[in-house]
């Protein structure tokens, strides 16, 4: 089975001074406004990093509930945040990292056992497969 899930993205001249958007599919993002301003200068939008941040945070956090349940677990809640490192690379850049930090609240489970879970969800997510980069995983559990 496939999935195939749809974004776009525009930009309306070239370099710095372009119009740039980003829209999704689903209309969760339409258009968006993103670009150099967006990503170097703290304008208001969006940039990659923030959208590659958001879909590992989720990506991750929906592959640990679904783990967790799987083991037997019936009640919990995850708050989780990832932070994605964008780094100076040769002429160009290159995402170097991203830094999942969760809080989990699981009842029942022991340390031991939650870190076997979490660090297997954060290995096997399809979004972690998809970065070739450092992913650290910091998290609280039931506190």
């Amino acid at each position: 089975m496939t999935i195939i899930k749809k974004g776009s993205a525009i930009y309306h001249a070239l370099g710095k001074k372009a119009k740039a958007s980003v829209s999704t599919e689903t209309g969760a993002l339409k258009d968006q406004p993103y670009g150099f301003n967006t990503r170097f200068e703290d304008e208001p939008g969006t940039n990659p990093e923030e959208l590659i941040a958001a879909a590992h945070a989720s990506c991750f956090t929906m592959a640990l509930s679904f783990a967790l349940e799987g083991e037997g677990y019936k009640e919990g809640k995850l708050q989780t945040s990832a932070a994605v490192s964008l780094d100076k690379d040769g002429d160009g850049f290159a995402v170097s990292k991203s830094a999942l930090t969760l809080k989990a609240q699981v009842e029942g489970i022991d340390g031991d056992e939650f870190e076997r879970i979490a660090q297997s969800a954060k290995a096997n997510c399809p979004i972690s497969k998809l970065l070739n980069t450092d992913i650290t995983l910091e998290y609280t559990l039931n506190q």
